[in-house]
């Protein structure tokens, strides 16, 4: 059992970019820890790289109460005034006994919430929600083992591009192409993890130059919201 979720400000950390991704004011990995990502003469354990979706980074929550569903931040999500949140919040209702299943008491389960389109406008072949990682006190599954959870559940991993030695971004990138997950837009980008006997060592990014963030929500583009999903 993990420790209390209540006692974790934030339920997921923001990911360090790699060099040459658009970083806006976030922080990027050290020289050391992107050469073990992206540099094929490191000796760095496994690398798995994921395409990186745009969505709204949420989590499902096993609590003591059962099953919650929680912004990144941590606030529950039926209490948001975003209304493409509240959704999540009914969806993972409706599923509680699915994510019962997945979660031990305490774990996190953060994933994209891909109903509204937020800056890349996709054509989904699954359901809106694509889950990327499990925490319990604050270290995560490695993707094995996370797939090995999910099996079953109809829910997505984020598509994988590359395993094996480090890949140089413009190499990942090109493998990437359109993505798995229906990208009418250019994906957003990549996330490496890196990882050794099965245990996540490191995680970084790489965002596209040019992306621009939420360039399809109404108080940017001055247009009505758009959505991949809707509730029925």
């Amino acid at each position: 059992m993990c420790s209390d979720v209540h006692a974790i400000p934030r339920l997921y950390p923001s990911i360090p970019h790699l060099p040459g991704s658009r970083c806006a004011d976030d922080r990027t990995v050290s020289t050391a820890q992107a050469r073990r990502c992206t540099d094929p003469a490191a000796a760095s354990g496994v690398v798995i790289v994921q395409e990186k979706l745009d969505g709204s980074c949420v989590a499902v929550v096993r609590e003591e109460r059962g099953v919650v569903a929680r912004g990144r931040e941590g606030r529950l999500a039926a209490e948001s005034g975003n209304e493409a949140r509240r959704w999540f919040a009914a969806w993972v209702a409706e599923r509680a006994a699915l994510f019962e299943a997945v979660l031990a008491p305490g774990e996190i389960l953060a994933g994209e919430w891909l109903a509204l389109v937020h800056g890349t406008r996709y054509a989904l072949p699954h359901g809106p929600f694509v889950p990327f990682d499990v925490f319990c006190n604050d270290k995560r599954l490695g993707v094995d083992a996370l797939a090995s959870r999910l099996a079953g559940t109809g829910l997505p991993l984020p598509h994988e591009v590359h395993r094996g030695a480090p890949i140089a971004v413009a190499d990942a990138a090109r493998a990437l192409g359109q993505g798995g997950h229906g990208a009418i837009d250019l994906p957003e980008g990549l996330v490496y993890r890196v990882e050794r006997g099965g245990e996540v060592v490191l995680v970084a990014k790489w965002v596209r130059p040019g992306k621009v963030d939420g360039c399809y929500l109404p108080e940017n583009s001055g247009a009505p919201a758009l959505h991949h999903w809707t509730p029925p």
